[in-house]
Formats: structure tokens, sequence, C-alpha cells
């Protein structure tokens, strides 16, 4: 049985990792092209995140899983910065051999192209999807002191609410700032770096509510410190059955942090057929599967077409939704 790492197993082994990977791509560079001999060499994965984050905890996982069907190590290696644009870019930019992976992030796609230029965002047909991997829920919470147990209770207050979000151009922001817009909630908007430290506010009542994962807010819902308002994806939460969504509640507002494996566009087909059978052995087992369920993802194992169709569709919906509103994610109104 494969048994993936720990946050804190990530933390301590990311700069060896790093290492081994650097020293992969030199061999790599001067390998041969020939698909049927693939993989020639380490495959590297990159992650536009910092180690021990929900990409990153996923992107370990896929590459330990899959390395043992390839025949061949998947070094993990982080390069965080711009919500992943910056090793996203890069990765698009290297030989379309499969030698190079990117664990690509959905809100980087449809939600981040929101907040900055275009020359600054990435684009989706940079890249050949291997296949789709899960779905990350973002639920709104809020601290003890807001006394707010339902959204009715946000939604009916008659003042400015503080809230906090996790960055430009996530889905926290997008979530959370569409939702007050449609609610005629006053707000003012107070950005963090990620969902640890808006959580950390939420617990000390620095702000009333905040949008976050799942996986970040359960233990401290399960504790009582916090309380679910709602969630943003299209149907309820299995883990969180009790807590309806925003689209039940009333706000159409179906956002949803998605993940999938990418390789630089013009991947020959036979190295993609390759990296989805290896892929797709790692998602079947009963460790991935409970893996999934510790970290409270669901499993959104589409074809890569699937998710170029769905990514699309989301950018389109979530530009419609800032313009309707008159919304600038870049905080600029």
């Amino acid at each position: 049985m494969m048994h993936f790492p720990t946050r804190r197993a990530v933390l301590g082994a990311a700069s060896a990792i790093t290492l081994l990977a650097m020293t992969a791509c030199g061999n790599v560079a001067g390998g041969s092209s020939d698909s049927s001999k693939y993989p020639n060499g380490p495959v590297t994965l990159t992650v536009g995140q910092a180690p021990g984050g929900s990409t990153d905890l996923i992107a370990r996982a896929v590459s330990e899983g899959a390395a043992k069907t390839l025949g061949a190590p998947i070094p993990v290696v982080n390069k965080p910065g711009a919500n992943g644009a910056l090793a996203s870019k890069e990765v698009a930019g290297k030989p379309a051999d499969g030698q190079n992976l990117l664990l690509l992030t959905a809100s980087l796609i449809t939600i981040t192209p929101l907040a900055v230029t275009p020359d600054e965002a990435v684009n989706i047909d940079d890249f050949d999807i291997i296949t789709g991997l899960s779905q990350d829920d973002y639920v709104l919470v809020a601290s003890e002191k807001s006394g707010f147990k339902s959204i009715k209770d946000l939604t009916s207050a008659g003042r400015n609410i503080t809230y906090g979000t996790t960055g430009v151009g996530t889905g926290s922001q997008l979530a959370q700032t569409v939702l007050f817009k449609q609610a005629n909630v006053k707000g003012t908007d107070v950005p963090f770096d990620s969902g640890k430290p808006a959580l950390t506010a939420v617990l000390g009542n620095q702000v009333e509510v905040t949008t976050i994962q799942l996986g970040e807010a359960m233990p401290q819902i399960q504790a009582g410190k916090v309380s679910p308002l709602l969630v943003f994806s299209e149907a309820r939460n299995s883990f969180l059955p009790d807590t309806p969504t925003a689209k039940e509640s009333g706000y159409d507002v179906p956002v949803a942090q998605y993940r999938a494996v990418a390789a630089p566009k013009g991947t020959p087909k036979e190295v993609k057929d390759k990296l989805l059978a290896a892929i797709q052995d790692t998602l079947k087992s009963d460790s991935y599967k409970e893996f999934n369920k510790k970290n409270m993802l669901t499993p959104k194992e589409i074809s890569g077409a699937e998710v170029l169709t769905q990514w699309k569709d989301y950018a389109a919906k979530y530009k419609s939704l800032v313009e309707k509103y008159d919304i600038s994610l870049a905080g600029n109104k």
C-alpha cells in the first residue's frame, strides 16, 4: 500500500527534493526525444505553490503513485509566485516531451486573469491537459464574536461586515465579493496571503467572516470555533452535508478550486497516454482515495478535454459576474 506524505514531512523534505529535480532537469536536457523510449529519466512535476498546501500535497500523492507505474521518479518542485503564474509560464516554455509537467489550478486560469493584465495571465491553450484530479470546495465561516450562525444572520445584519480573503485573483476573493454584491451586503475586504492567516484572523475576531477551503476550515468547524454559513460548490459538500450552498440560498456564486495535471502544448499522444495510465493507476488506489477523504477533496477525475471545456466555461461565467456587478478583483472599485 502506498503511504502519501504528511504536511510536516513535505516541509522537511522540500529543499532536498528541489535539488534532485534540478539535477534531473539537467540530465533530461540532453536526452532522446523518441517518445517510444519515454520516460527518458526523471519526470519533473512543478507546483506553483509553496510546500505543505493542498496543491502541493495533491502533487506529491499523484507523483508517488504514478512513478511506480511509469518506472521513473517524479520529483515535485515548488516554485511559488503570482498564484502559480510564474511556474506555469516556465513549464509552458519547456520542450513538449513529457519530462516536465505542471500541477495546474483552475483559479489561475478562470479567476486570476480578471485581476491581472493580459500579459500576466496564463492561457490554458498553452498546455495539453492530461487529466483532472479533484475539487476543493470553499466555505464561508464566521467568527464567534460576529454572532452569525447562518447566511441570513449575515445578510440581515444591516451594517458593514469585515471579511477576509486569501488574496487577489483567488476563488476566495471572487466568491465572497460576488456574494456580498448579490446580497447587497456592505463589506470591507481584508486580504491575506493564504487560507491559514485568514482563518487565524477569524479565530481572533479580527475579521467577522472569511472564505477558505474546507480542508483548512474543518478542524475549527468541528471544534465549534467558527460557524459555517454556506459552501460555494454546485451541490452540497459530502463532508459538510448540513451546510447549504450559495446557490440554494439564492446566490449565483458557483466557485470551487479544481486541479489537473498538464504538459506543454504539443506533447506526443504516446507520451500523454503513458502519463494518463500511470496517473489513473494512482487515482484508483485505495491509498489515494483515503488521501482524498483525509483532505476533504472531492474526486473530479475527468478527461483533459472535459477540463478544458469546463474551465473555459467557468472563466466566461466569472467574467460575466464581475462585469455585471462592476467588481474589480484588483481592488480598484
